[in-house]
Parts: structure tokens; sequence; C-alpha cells
């Protein structure tokens, strides 16, 4: 199992209240990795990114989807190894511009799994 896989299996388990729908789609480059929908009804995508440095590689499809639908998408980060400060960092797809020049150094909305999970909560209140 891959690391982003992992990732999102940690979320299903963590966030056991979300409807989760993971997307595999290779007809539609770029879709990002899941669709949720939390307490609210309130619907949004998340793209997983797993890295081990403070880069995060974003394909042409990726980064156009984010551009057409700023809204309602968010993109989390994992980083992985020991010294890693923030494991978890959460944006918002508006930024992914920025986040694909800038990597993990872009000021994120939320640090943590807790915060993202509080954060999303909230959408749609």
């Amino acid at each position: 199992m891959g690391p982003e896989a992992k990732f999102y299996k940690k979320l299903v388990n963590e966030w056991s209240d979300f409807s989760f729908t993971r997307i595999e789609n290779i007809s539609l480059l770029g879709t990002p990795d899941l669709l949720v929908c939390n307490n609210n009804g309130h619907f949004f995508t998340i793209e997983l990114k797993v890295t081990k440095g403070k880069k995060l590689k974003f394909s042409p499809h990726q980064i156009a989807f984010h551009v057409k639908h700023p809204d309602n998408t968010f993109i989390i980060a994992q980083t992985l190894g020991p010294r890693s400060a923030n494991r978890f960092q959460m944006f918002r797809g508006s930024r992914i511009m920025e986040l694909a020049a800038c990597g993990l150094k872009l000021d994120a909305c939320c640090l943590g799994l807790d915060a993202c999970y509080n954060f999303l909560s909230e959408l749609g209140a």
C-alpha cells in the first residue's frame, strides 16, 4: 500500500463521521482524490499529498482543476520523517499555484489533523 493510500485510510478511520468517496479517475485527469460530505451535508474535495521534503508535485491537470474549481477544494499534505514539525498541513485549492511554486513554505490554513477536521466540519454550517 502506497503512502497516499495509507493517508486515506488514516483519514477514514479518524474522521469516521464524514462520508468519503475515493475517486480513482483515469478519464478526468486532475480530479482530486476524495469527494467528502461532512455532517452539515456540505460537499468538498480533498487532494492528498505525501512528501518527504518541502516540495509538492502537482500535474498540470491537478493545477487546472483547482484553478477552475477554487471553492470547496482543499489539499492536505502529510510530511514524512522524524523531523517533520507540521506533519499535516491543509491549503485551499484556490492557492494551488502558490503551493506548486513555494511548496510547504506557504502558510497553511490549518496545521494538524485535528485543526483540519474542525475546519472542514464547520463548512456549510
